[in-house]
């Protein structure tokens, strides 16, 4: 009876991590659509705006692998379990903000919980859920980020039009707390094994020296700059395209959420062995046509041509979803021998962190240089080509077998190969 109460526990656990996932994505989403109300309550530009949605990614693009370091010496759930307080509090913070200042700085505390959570939560995941469930579990982490995202703008786009947009910065404080009996409960305790730090840190640079986690953070970097710059100024896009009430958070919640059914059903393609480039190269370039379409069109010269916008912004966000799906499953299996899992994806995260800072704040350059959003394309395009050009080397810098060299490999890959393989005859050889 206990055995089948522990293997039950397992089985949901990935649930509650996912559940983390999208409590710790609220906070970044929560955003968008009070940003009109934080122009007008604390005078913010439109640049400070775009720094306000980056600011969040701050944390993973300078702390990943510290987190890293933190999960090796503590253990994942701790790190996931201050990740939502370092979230609730940060949230409060900002909701007694009297300035862009002090509020830029409540979302940095909230980045620095929400690197805890993002870092840790696909490690847990991996240990402590059933193999014949880990596709699906992944898939629904990949998705973690779309669904926060409609949660999150139409809930703000609700809320706000009866309550202060300190009202829901509070309410979110609270929503970040949501989890944490859950993870206490139902995910497994910590096996650090008294790990020290010396063999900590020896384990992060091992898996640092490895080419795979830096591939793929930067392909993810390719997907997270481009989505980051087109969703989270969509509702701004909309309201200054003259659209009034709730519906620009309503019609953005909508793009948002869809990225999340991409994600969860490219799972469904990850079970049946689909190749890691049959899934990304399409997905990329899909999402630079639909970009092109939405923005680079005049869409007001046409008839029914909001909503003609709309569905092409909504093709954008969901193949987009195939993306992050398909590079989380591919992190899973790009951690050296004897490297440390929680380094990978930290590693991965303060890469395309980088990218998610990057996006909005790019946008809204942009948009004041041209005077408008029809150039977003310019950044979307640029990035989906780089994406592709980096997928074509994703796949191979996953560790092969010593003495046998797999064909068809890029200029890239094949040093990767040479280099893997030199270790591993000196590591025999000692």
């Amino acid at each position: 009876m206990a055995a089948k109460i522990r293997s039950t526990r397992t089985d949901s656990s990935w649930i509650v991590v996912v559940l983390a996932g999208v409590c710790a994505g609220l906070q970044v989403w929560k955003l968008p659509s009070a940003i009109p109300l934080l122009r007008d309550d604390l005078s913010i530009t439109l640049l400070q705006a775009g720094t306000l949605l980056g600011i969040v990614q701050v944390a993973g693009m300078l702390g990943g692998l510290a987190v890293s370091l933190l999960a090796e010496l503590i253990g994942e759930r701790r790190c996931l379990a201050t990740g939502l307080i370092l979230l609730s509090l940060g949230s409060a913070a900002g909701a007694l903000a009297w300035s862009p200042a002090p509020l830029l700085a409540s979302r940095a505390v909230e980045g620095a919980g929400f690197i805890l959570v993002a870092v840790t939560g696909l490690g847990l995941i991996h240990r402590s859920t059933p193999q014949r469930r880990l596709n699906v579990a992944i898939g629904f982490w990949g998705a973690y980020q779309g669904i926060s995202t409609f949660a999150g703008i139409i809930a703000g786009a609700l809320v706000l039009q009866v309550l202060p947009w300190r009202a829901w910065w509070w309410a979110t404080a609270a929503l970040a707390l949501l989890p944490l009996p859950l993870v206490f409960a139902r995910v497994p305790r910590d096996k650090t094994g008294g790990r020290g730090a010396a063999t900590a840190i020896t384990r992060i640079v091992r898996t640092i020296r490895s080419p795979g986690p830096w591939i793929a953070g930067l392909t993810f970097a390719c997907y997270t700059l481009q989505w980051m710059a087109v969703v989270g100024f969509l509702p701004t896009i909309y309201r200054d395209s003259g659209m009034t009430g709730s519906w620009p958070g309503v019609l953005s919640a909508v793009v948002g959420g869809v990225n999340a059914l991409g994600s969860i059903a490219t799972a469904t393609l990850l079970q049946r062995g689909l190749p890691v480039r049959a899934l990304l190269i399409p997905a990329f370039a899909l999402m630079a046509v639909a970009s092109l379409l939405t923005f680079a069109l005049d869409w007001r010269a046409l008839p029914a041509g909001t909503i003609l916008q709309f569905g092409c912004v909504t093709a954008f966000s969901l193949i987009g979803g195939v993306i992050p799906a398909t590079l989380l499953r591919t992190a899973v299996d790009l951690t050296p021998a004897d490297g440390s899992a929680p380094a990978t994806m930290g590693l991965i995260q303060q890469v395309f962190n980088t990218g998610s800072f990057a996006g909005p704040a790019i946008a809204a350059w942009l948009a004041t240089r041209t005077g408008g959003w029809q150039s977003t394309w310019w950044i979307t395009c640029a990035c989906a080509a780089v994406g592709i050009i980096l997928s074509l080397c994703l796949k191979q810098v996953a560790p092969p077998g010593v003495g046998r060299r797999p064909a068809g490999r890029c200029a890239l890959s094949r040093v990767a190969w040479a280099g893997g393989a030199a270790r591993s005859a000196s590591s025999a050889e000692v």
